[in-house]
């Protein structure tokens, strides 16, 4: 969960989590939907789906023990070399280094490296830095004080240099160019995006479906189309639900939404739809307040909508 994530958004959800899912054998025999629901909210959703498959695997191939053994740790599903190295210094006293951006940023400035985390060349130089470093003893004690260093005082645009207890060890800082560290990495262009959703309600509840593709597949969220251009939603909306075998009018509402994913900015028009038959069963009404499927983050901020 803190994968891209920080401590504070995921605390509540580690702990409704485990709530949910108290062991590994619980975990592995829940269905994907109930691990992406209680996930919901929380994002970047390829992360709860390696989570399920790699306590499967725990429980099928390990005897429903977490491997110690590096090498067999990270054959786990979507685990590399940062879980890696957090996970089995941190639970099991391995001596193995945890590179993350708060980390790579302080090892950055203490020994003013040119050196950035997103370039696999600066990665492999900070990597190789961080294994020198790492204790013998107490691994987990020292890749969390490095973490929790970056993540309160090596701030990235504001470093409390005053309070840093290394700040006389800091070369970045001795020549005066704390702001000069890490370079700045060139960020992914933002990519704009039209779409246009309908909502259709019965008893406080809004017809959703769940998406197609690779983006958030399995995710559930009101029926909705992109568009290209300046092209008119309606058309492309009465195709998308008959396509769902929704019988529906459709009229817009005026109001246009602004929601960000990760490198993308989508313009969503919302329209209201009126349903003239009964929804079918690729489709279902969902309370998003009291969601029994896993929804979008855009899916729930339509609903808070519609329920003020």
């Amino acid at each position: 969960m803190l994968q891209q994530t920080q401590v504070a958004t995921a605390v509540p959800y580690y702990r409704a989590f485990l709530a949910r899912f108290p062991t590994l054998a619980s975990l592995a025999a829940a269905r994907d939907l109930e691990v992406l629901a209680a996930w919901s909210g929380l994002g970047y959703y390829r992360r709860a789906r390696h989570l399920h498959a790699a306590v499967r695997q725990v429980v099928s191939d390990h005897h429903g023990r977490i491997p110690d053994n590096p090498q067999a740790f990270a054959r786990l599903p979507g685990v590399g070399r940062y879980t890696t190295g957090a996970v089995l210094s941190i639970g099991f006293d391995r001596p193995l280094p945890a590179l993350d951006g708060n980390v790579a940023r302080v090892l950055s400035r203490v020994y003013a490296l040119r050196a950035t985390a997103r370039d696999p060349r600066g990665a492999r130089r900070l990597w190789a830095l961080a294994d020198t470093l790492v204790p013998m003893r107490r691994p987990g004690d020292w890749n969390q004080a490095l973490m929790e260093l970056g993540a309160t005082v090596c701030l990235p645009r504001t470093p409390r240099c005053e309070e840093c207890p290394i700040a006389k060890w800091c070369v970045a800082r001795v020549q005066g160019r704390v702001g000069a560290y890490p370079p700045v990495h060139a960020r992914r262009t933002t990519e704009r995006v039209r779409r246009a959703v309908v909502l259709v309600e019965r008893g406080g509840r809004t017809l959703m479906n769940p998406r197609r593709g690779p983006l958030l597949e399995g995710l559930w969220e009101p029926p909705g189309v992109e568009l290209a251009g300046a092209a008119s939603a309606r058309p492309r909306l009465d195709r998308a639900l008959r396509e769902l075998s929704v019988h529906a009018r459709i009229e817009p509402t005026g109001r246009t939404i602004r929601h960000v994913i990760t490198h993308r900015r989508i313009e969503v028009e919302v329209w209201r739809g009126t349903l003239i038959s009964a929804a079918p069963k690729t489709a279902r009404f969902v309370d998003p307040r009291r969601p029994a499927v896993p929804l979008t983050a855009l899916a729930r901020r339509l609903g808070r909508m519609e329920s003020r």
